[in-house]
């Protein structure tokens, strides 16, 4: 029996506000803030608090919904989540529930075949958690720095058929809001967080069988990772005769290894109601269209326009679109006069390189030390062919190490390509001269023997000479013969 996987993706992205979602106490990075330095009275909890909303928040999530297609109803509320947890400090969550934010959108993930529609059921905004920790596996310690945080959940219809697929859409999401600049996208430091529910069923069944929710999943590679062990051992209960129980499920990922956490009685374990504290907010339409004209441009608007106007193959796009800021530096080397194809080349090849050696992140982009007019200035002296590229690729090694410029680090290492006719003549002479059989060789009509005295000669001139000058005096110098030519 051949099964296939039902996947739909919970996708909680912290927003990039400067403060909390309900409260001014400021966000910090919880990976380098001492533990509980950012909490206030409302992220603590205590009586008495009342919760604002946070502006920027709502405006952040409003574009996301935007960009994502999703209908945004004119109201929406916040409800109370009811469970007991130690990292919810007030015993409840601050969250949406009937009236969320927005409902209906949809993403296009590329399958390697097609590009296949994804439907997303709703976005809606909530505060975040504290984080636990456990050190020694006997105690266990809160931190509340991230309690209050805004976060922004995006739940997927269950439109996903395989592990590969929502690696893909969560990459889409994240590249997404990357874009648009509401979330940082740094899976190592919690601010893009996954959840996955799946369930199995024989190819060619219509209805969904039972489902387990796998929680907290905090990189991509452990998202498909997770996925397809879960996928692999509810197929083996099916196939024992055995039912596949609703459960909350963690991901170990040092023992690469799925941890049932609990077996659920109810779908629906948490008490909802009306949060008493906020009014029902009502978005006007005018504002609404605000939001949705800040939109920047979108990764998969982008990658059209791309493959249109500059004539990239499929694959150059879409690693140039993956991150806006490679994309914009992209862009800047065009309108600097660098041709597309060799602008391409240059980031997806050396620049790539130099980021790998120096263990940098594509994410990272932003932070390379070589911008783009400095990049620009270099492929004008290869192109004008005052350098080699060998010369080209050292020169770059050296602008990432030090803050010079391109021209000045060619003249400190005498890298100038050299178009002195004579000089050249003479190397070529010197070349023809000590391969005397090579030459007979190619007039006996071996013309392929060509490239190699070219390359003889180009090292002579210790890569130095200039291509096109040393083809034309060469193809002379073999016509004419060596032994008595002029070298005025």
């Amino acid at each position: 029996m051949e099964w296939e996987t039902i996947i739909g993706l919970e996708i909680h992205a912290e927003l990039a506000t400067a403060s909390k979602m309900f409260s001014p106490c400021p966000v910090v990075d919880g990976t380098e803030t001492e533990p509980n330095a950012a909490v206030d009275e409302f992220s603590l909890g205590l009586p008495g608090t009342l919760p604002t909303i946070n502006r920027k928040a709502l405006e952040y999530a409003t574009r996301v919904a935007l960009a994502l297609d999703c209908e945004i109803p004119p109201y929406h509320r916040f409800a109370r989540k009811n469970y007991f947890y130690p990292d919810l400090p007030k015993g409840y969550q601050i969250s949406q529930y009937e009236q969320p934010l927005a409902l209906h959108g949809k993403v296009a993930i590329d399958t390697g075949q097609e590009q296949k529609i994804i439907r997303i059921r709703r976005t809606h905004l909530e505060e975040d958690t504290g984080k636990l920790s456990h050190p020694d596996g006997r105690i266990s310690l809160v931190d509340y720095n991230r309690a209050g945080v805004p976060l922004l959940e995006i739940v997927s219809e269950p439109d996903l058929r395989s592990a590969d697929e929502a690696e893909a859409y969560a990459q889409k999401l994240r590249s997404i809001m990357r874009y648009l600049g509401v979330n940082h996208g740094d899976m190592s430091k919690g601010v893009l967080r996954l959840e996955a529910n799946v369930s199995v069923r024989p190819i060619g069944e219509e209805r969904f069988r039972q489902r387990t929710e796998i929680k907290n999943l905090n990189s991509l590679r452990s998202l498909k990772r997770a996925i397809q062990a879960e996928a692999e051992r509810q197929i083996a209960l099916w196939e024992k005769g055995e039912e596949v129980r609703p459960a909350t499920i963690g991901w170990d990922e040092g023992r690469q290894d799925l941890v049932i956490q609990r077996y659920k009685e109810e779908a629906d374990e948490y008490r909802y109601f009306p949060e008493p504290d906020l009014p029902t907010m009502h978005l006007p339409r005018e504002w609404v269209e605000e939001q949705r004209a800040s939109l920047v441009e979108l990764p998969e608007a982008k990658r059209t326009r791309f493959l249109q106007d500059y004539d990239l193959a499929q694959q150059e796009a879409d690693v140039l679109v993956s991150e806006r800021a490679v994309a914009e530096y992209f862009e800047e080397l065009i309108q600097a006069g660098i041709d597309p194809k060799s602008a391409a080349h240059w980031i997806m090849g050396e620049l790539f390189a130099l980021m790998n050696r120096d263990q940098l992140e594509k994410e990272q982009f932003a932070q390379i030390p070589i911008r783009s007019a400095a990049l620009a200035e270099l492929l004008n002296l290869l192109k004008t062919e005052q350098i080699s590229r060998a010369s080209a690729v050292t020169v770059l090694t050296e602008m990432w190490q030090r803050t010079e410029s391109a021209a000045a680090i060619v003249q400190r290492l005498g890298l100038q390509l050299v178009d002195d006719d004579r000089e050249v003549k003479r190397e070529i002479r010197q070349v023809l001269e000590a391969n005397p059989n090579l030459v007979l060789r190619y007039h006996a009509g071996e013309e392929k023997l060509f490239g190699a005295l070219m390359g003889m000669v180009m090292r002579a001139l210790a890569g130095r000479g200039k291509p096109a000058l040393v083809r034309q005096l060469l193809t002379a110098e073999l016509i004419n013969g060596t032994s008595n030519g002029d070298l005025s």
